[in-house]
């Protein structure tokens, strides 16, 4: 059964509003506060240096014409990265566009090969949001930027004037798919590492990386990084997510998580804390098979979701959300599929920004029938790498044609999507890739700056 479309409303950010869910919730609420008030130092800063402002919200583009935010107001930021007036221009943008342009809009497609014209010809041919590049799609530095770029030009000669997701898994260690290409950095447990052995030099070392990172990453055509990891490892018998996590320790992985998210935002490529509610915890791997997290609300406030919380608080654009089934949030099903999890996300933790599924041709979730309608309708914004592209494409279109996949709820996802685009297009103008002497992004220098950062951080970790 397909979820009502979303309405707008405030942000209830880390306060706990009267409602029929689980008792156990009022812990989540309570240990968020708890996090916000020993955790944070000040109002964070987005990406231009402005002091976040929560509580500006999407709404659905049913609600309220496209221009009903002032001039005063449109510079105003929201706590995740766009203006009020980016929010305002994706929504106009969005509300006129036919079933096929929508559909296409929330999803970001996979492909096979090494051809920059196959990927750029299915962004085109299904007006998708763009594509994530895995190691089976690389060669090396002068094809990705050859792909990067062929993605753009489809999504430009499409009429968006605003850059394509164009995504990748480099989360450093084993989980980095521009391995030879992109600068190698040492897993992400060197991050929670260096928070531990000093708290404010490993902030700030953590952050300097994640900088560096997005900028070389930006050079080579990228505008989203499916990082950094939020999960809380367990350890030996977490056999999925290890080292990929910064920390056994809930707090020094929420610091982790924030100081990266500030470095991705600075540079101005969209970051994903991954994979929520939490994934280190679990001893079945969802790529093969469903997992089932079988703790108690409590025990999933206090430690899987407290990096969650801390990212929303530091402006994370973007959240993954796992094929984890929770027993507390929804059992048996999927969390990216469950109504329930993008409720504890948003009206919990406060997030406002973009849901992405985590890869629906996984194992937990590809059986399911339509399991792009599925997560959409319950909540996700952005749907990555389902098993057919062009299939789900259409099986969304139609969805959307028959009043099965309610257009508002449709138009809320890729505004926000859109947005979040606008937001990254708008700082990359604001701190430009250094060129070479040809005009072109200078890749050598950015690997320079890569390198010597990737060092720092191991350094830092000990």
């Amino acid at each position: 059964m397909l979820r009502p479309p979303s309405t707008s409303r405030p942000s209830t950010a880390l306060h706990p509003r009267p409602s029929a869910r689980p008792a156990g919730l009022c812990a989540l609420a309570l240990s968020a506060l708890v996090l916000a008030g020993c955790g944070a130092t000040g109002t964070p800063a987005g990406p231009t240096g402005s002091a976040a402002t929560p509580g500006t919200t999407v709404p659905s583009s049913g609600s309220g014409a496209a221009g009903d935010v002032s001039s005063e107001d449109s510079a105003e930021p929201t706590g995740w990265g766009p203006t009020r007036g980016e929010v305002e221009q994706a929504r106009a943008l969005v509300a006129g566009w036919d079933a096929e342009r929508l559909a296409g809009q929330v999803v970001v497609g996979r492909y096979a090969g090494t051809d920059p014209e196959v990927a750029a010809d299915l962004v085109a041919e299904h007006h998708l949001a763009g594509v994530s590049v895995t190691a089976e799609n690389v060669v090396d530095a002068a094809q990705v930027r050859a792909t990067t770029a062929a993605v753009e030009a489809a999504v430009s000669a499409d009429g968006r004037g605003f850059p394509p997701v164009v995504g990748v898994d480099q989360e450093g260690g084993l989980v980095s798919h521009l391995s030879g290409v992109a600068t190698d950095f040492p897993a992400f447990a060197a991050a929670g590492d260096a928070v531990a052995a000093g708290e404010k030099p490993g902030r700030a070392v953590v952050r300097a990386a994640a900088d560096a990172l997005a900028m070389e990453l930006r050079g080579l055509g990228f505008t989203w990084v499916f990082a950094p990891v939020a999960d809380v490892t367990i350890g030996a018998g977490d056999p999925t997510i290890g080292s990929r996590s910064p920390s056994t320790d809930p707090a020094t992985a929420a610091l982790a998580v924030a100081a990266a998210v500030a470095g991705y935002d600075r540079a101005g490529v969209v970051s994903t804390p991954k994979h929520f509610p939490g994934h280190g915890a679990v001893s079945v791997d969802s790529h093969v098979a469903l997992p089932e997290l079988d703790v108690s609300m409590a025990e999933l406030a206090d430690r899987d979701l407290r990096p969650f919380a801390k990212a929303v608080l530091h402006e994370a654009p973007s959240i993954m959300v796992s094929h984890v089934a929770v027993d507390a949030v929804a059992p048996g099903v999927p969390a990216s599929l469950a109504p329930e999890t993008y409720d504890l996300l948003r009206e919990e933790l406060g997030f406002e920004g973009v849901a992405i599924t985590d890869s629906l041709g996984m194992g937990a979730v590809a059986g399911r029938e339509e399991p792009a309608v599925t997560a959409l309708a319950a909540g996700a914004d952005l749907l990555l790498m389902p098993a057919d592209t062009a299939r789900t494409h259409r099986t969304l279109t139609r969805a959307i044609e028959e009043g099965r996949l309610p257009r508002e709820r449709v138009e809320e996802a890729a505004s926000r999507v859109v947005a979040v685009q606008l937001w990254q297009q708008r700082v990359s103008e604001e701190r430009p890739v250094p060129v070479d002497a040809a005009g072109a992004p200078d890749l050598a220098a950015l690997a320079d700056t890569a390198a010597a950062a990737a060092e720092e951080l191991a350094a830092a970790a000990g």
